[in-house]
Order: structure tokens, then sequence, then C-alpha cells
């Protein structure tokens, strides 16, 4: 179930282009895949899909499995619409395991099998584990954004398990990567299901962080009590779902995707569908554990008030930051600076409490 929908490369490009050269890609390589591409969804030259992947494939056959990698991660974004994108998508998945041996940390890949709508439904997990993890200790889980998925965080998840000194078990939230079943509010019974294995790797402490619409599952689980603490990145909760806040960038055509619909729906369907994600009901009880959101102020997707409505909040750190946007990406340090002084001391708490 996907769809094409009108989109325009330069916009995406000039979007997302320090994201594809702070992931690790090269400049010049960039640069050029930029100047050759004319259409989003054509499989030819000129086309995305098909200059990204000529890129990814050099790569390849020059042994850089990790460039190779990135590459095809961005040959398939924003979204497996089509074959093509589908195919690199597959592409992306064998050089990422080609690539695991210079991980860093130690690194598995499983399919777990987990409860869905009275049924079962299969969540391949990535974990990393520092060498130096104690055998026992809390376990993060991490869930990456509606089309930036696990793999594409990679450079994010290898920062947090070697800061951390955690293991992390990375999953893609509904409706994007591995997942097999659409995005919806009811994605939840999977990610119970996840924090429940995560608990059986280390001492029982699991702490979800979530990137943007990551952070939206973080920030549910979170406020449910349901993990033991949670850190929530640029996560809408709800503002966000309100009519005409995801029109920019082709993001309502990557959500409409990730919702399961087969055409282009009408903004009424979208924001129908969208409006039975909000968090309020949540937001007004106080049965939550210990959390930190974080967001750039001038994110162009979620906006501030999906930040500030946590302030005032017991056990809750607030940080909107100035002058960077969506998950302040361009402000990754500090954000990884304020995890790792939020984190321990956090952990600490939770394990005074055992």
């Amino acid at each position: 179930m996907s769809y094409q929908w009108p989109l325009e490369a330069k916009e995406l490009f000039a979007e997302r282009y320090s994201q594809m050269v702070n992931t690790g890609l090269p400049v010049p390589d960039v640069d050029a895949v930029r100047a050759a591409i004319s259409d989003m969804w054509a499989d030819e030259r000129g086309g995305w899909v098909h200059e990204w992947s000529a890129l990814a494939a050099r790569y390849a056959e020059a042994g850089s499995h990790d460039l190779s990698a990135l590459a095809y991660g961005w040959a398939r974004f924003p979204t497996p619409a089509d074959e093509a994108k589908r195919t690199a998508l597959a592409r992306q998945t064998e050089q990422y395991l080609l690539a695991a041996p210079g991980f860093g940390p130690s690194f598995r890949r499983e399919v777990l099998d987990l409860p869905y709508g009275g049924g079962r439904t299969q969540v391949p997990v990535h974990v990393f584990t520092p060498h130096t993890a104690a055998e026992t200790g809390p376990v993060l889980l991490v869930s990456g954004g509606v089309d930036s998925w696990k793999m594409d965080v990679h450079g994010l998840l290898v920062t947090l398990c070697s800061h951390a000194g955690l293991p992390v078990v990375a999953f893609d939230i509904p409706g994007t990567g591995d997942s097999q079943v659409p995005m919806s509010p009811d994605g939840a019974e999977i990610v119970r299901g996840l924090i429940g294995h995560a608990r059986t790797l280390g001492n029982g402490i699991v702490v979800h962080v979530g990137i943007s619409m990551g952070g939206y599952y973080s920030a549910r689980s979170g406020l449910a009590g349901e993990a033991d603490a949670a850190v929530v990145l640029g996560g809408p909760v709800e503002a966000a779902f309100a009519g005409g806040r995801i029109a920019r960038f082709g993001m309502d055509g990557i959500v409409g995707n990730a919702l399961g619909f087969d055409r282009k729906p009408s903004s009424d369907a979208l924001y129908a569908a969208l409006a039975a994600f909000s968090l309020r009901p949540l937001l007004d009880g106080d049965g939550q554990a210990p959390m930190l959101v974080v967001n750039g102020a001038d994110d162009v997707h979620v906006p501030q008030d999906d930040t500030l409505v946590f302030e005032g909040r017991r056990d809750t750190d607030i940080h909107l930051l100035p002058d960077t946007g969506h998950c302040a990406v361009t402000k990754l340090p500090e954000v990884l600076q304020i995890i790792s002084e939020w984190l321990p001391r956090t952990l600490a708490a939770l394990q005074a409490t055992r």
C-alpha cells in the first residue's frame, strides 16, 4: 500500500542537505548528485532513485559499505512508494549488514515476533552493545522517525551507545522501514512488546528514546509510565496533528504513505487519521515516568507548543533550543550533552528505588 505524490527534488535538497552531509556523505558527492537530479520519481538518469543508487553502487564496489548504506538510504527516501525505491531499501539493508563489522559496538540484527491487534507481527531490531557495558544494566530503546529510520540514524545510535555505555535496541516505528503494519496509535502495543523484550536484556530498566515521529511513541510510553524514562527529541504530541501542519517538504505524502493510504488522501481524510494520535488524554493524567523533552525552536514540522506543553510537569526537563529546527539537528552536540547529563542522573534515581 503506497503511492507517489507531487514532490520537488530541489525542495527536499534544500531542507535535507545538512542532514545528508552531516551523516557522513562527502560534500562533493552530494553536490554532484544534487546537480544531476531533475525528477523525484523517474527511475532513469536524472531521477532521484537512479542517481543516488548509482552513487551507492560506486561506494559498494569500492568496499565502502557504510557510505553505500547511507546513499541507498537516500535513494529510497522519502518512502518506498514504488519498486525502485523498495529495491533501494533492500540494498541499503544488504550494505548496512556488510558494514557491521566496523561499527565499533558489537551488533546483531534480530527479528522479534510480537503481539499486535489480536495476532502477531514481526519486528526487526538492531542491537548495539558497547564492550564496556555491564551484564545487567539499563537498556536504551530507540525509535527513529517517519522518514529517517534506524539505519538512517546509525551515527546517532552508535554515539548514544558509546556515550551512555549502554546497550541500544533500535526499531522502525509502525508504517516505516522494516515494519509490517501501518502507522497508527495502536502501534503503542508493539512498543509495549519491545519494552518488555528490552527488559529481558538488562536489569529491567528501559529508557525509550524517540526521534521525530519516533518521539511521539517515546512521549506516549513515557506519559503512560510504560517505559521507566523517556527522551523525546522533536516528537509531535498534540498541536502537530492539527490541520495544515504537515503540508511542507512532502511531509503530507510521507505521512500518508506511513498511515497506509494507497493513494493521495484528501486533507480531511489525512487529518482525520492524524487526530487520533493526540496524546491529550495522557497529558491530562499524571502517570508518567521521568522525561526529557528537546526540540529546536524553529521546527517547521512540530510547533513549539508540543514542547512547551510539558512545562510544569513533574520529573520533566524541557529544552527548546534557539536557532535550530526539527530535532535540533544542527545543534546535535548540544543535544547529546543535554542527554548525557540527564541520563545518568535519571538512571541513578531509578536504580535507587529498585
